[in-house]
């Protein structure tokens, strides 16, 4: 049966949420709509009915659009359960001197500020600076080393409530059991970064660097045989990190199927500025995907009505989160893409509050279909 909470089409931004959002949380200023762009509007329904009860979460079995919220209630696969085997967690640390891919680089000139913001954004001039990171791996209870076993890898690492979440689903044979590898990025953030060179590039550059200098390290630390089948493989990031898990997966289809993303930055953010793809996550909803022939992607997507609007000195309309996502729905519906899309109500970038809620629905609708074979 449909939800009622399902929407026909999306959303409608600028007039329909400041209502919902109250008085004293107005909604921030947002970057005029494209030309041509689709206009995202909820069909046969009234504000009051669009959010559900506190903790309600969408169909785990339902495809398309849905709206949660205001409110928010922690997830119970959130909490330890008497009972439940617990999976360990290790961690090791990567130098850049060690990497091939990611030697590290800065944006700030040698003395410069931290907080430094660079005049240009579409060239940024860069430094060497090397980094440390720590890399944290959850290994399910039970496993046997060198058995192979899906992944999810997990950019700004470590999530510290993964581990208790897997733990608890697997248990309830609600996703496969399955090893957790939570990455670091190299500092810094945006263009000219070494977290905007690793998570806002357009290639395959970062799935790579997984690839051929994480794993191996996780092999060698902990005898973890990581599958080589791109359906037993998932990827998962807040912001920058939630494009570069969706990156992964669109330019590696055949390591990645299976995606979730928070708040994710498919705006023009890249980094370095590649002339192929010269709005960077942009690209996806405006060219990439309509352009393309689907892509064998399962993916999960959330944002907040009161998301990221960043304009900086681009100025370029396509720093808006919110548009983003909406736009990246709209494309995937499109296409016939297996995608959910989550939009909550009085939620902010990354918001602690929704992804404490949504976490566990969202895991076990990604690994919905594996196994099926």
């Amino acid at each position: 049966m449909k939800s009622k909470y399902s929407l026909a089409a999306v959303l409608c931004l600028t007039c329909l949420f400041a209502t919902l959002r109250g008085a004293n949380q107005p909604p921030p200023a947002r970057s005029p709509v494209a030309p041509g762009t689709p206009v995202l509007t909820p069909v046969g329904m009234k504000a009051g009915e669009l959010h559900g009860a506190p903790g309600l979460n969408p169909p785990v079995n339902a495809e398309g659009d849905f709206l949660v919220g205001p409110d928010y209630v922690p997830a119970p696969e959130q909490t330890p359960v008497d009972g439940v085997p617990k999976g360990r967690v290790e961690s090791f640390t990567m130098n850049s001197a060690d990497s091939k891919l990611y030697p590290g680089i800065t944006k700030v000139p040698p003395g410069g500020p931290d907080n430094y913001t660079p005049p240009d954004l579409t060239h940024v001039t860069i430094y060497p600076k090397p980094y440390t990171r720590t890399v944290t791996v959850y290994i399910p209870a039970g496993y046997v080393a060198g058995t192979p076993v899906p992944v999810i890898v997990v950019q700004d690492g470590p999530d510290k409530n993964l581990p208790v979440v897997l733990d608890n689903l697997i248990a309830q044979h609600r996703v496969p059991a399955m090893v957790a590898v939570m990455l670091q990025n190299g500092g810094g953030d945006a263009q000219g970064s070494e977290r905007g060179l690793e998570y806002d590039t357009m290639s395959g550059r970062y799935a790579d660097f997984v690839e051929t200098e994480v794993f191996p390290l996780v092999a060698k630390n902990y005898g973890v045989t990581i599958s080589p089948d791109p359906e037993a493989r998932a990827a998962m990031g807040i912001s920058s990190g939630g494009v570069a898990a969706f990156t992964m997966a669109w330019y590696r289809p055949e390591l990645y199927r299976r995606v979730i993303t928070f708040s994710g930055t498919y705006v023009n953010q890249a980094s370095p500025f590649n002339p192929d793809t010269p709005h960077g996550g942009w690209e996806y909803h405006e060219h990439l995907i309509p352009q393309s022939p689907p892509k064998a992607i399962r993916l999960w997507l959330q944002v907040g009505d009161r998301d990221l609007l960043n304009p900086n000195s681009l100025r370029d309309g396509m720093h808006d989160w919110v548009e983003a996502n909406n736009r990246m729905a709209t494309v995937l519906k499109a296409k016939g893409y297996h995608y959910q899309y989550v939009f909550c109500l009085n939620a902010v970038h990354g918001d602690w509050h929704a992804k404490a809620q949504l976490l566990p629905e969202a895991l076990e609708w990604v690994w919905q279909g594996y196994g099926a074979k």
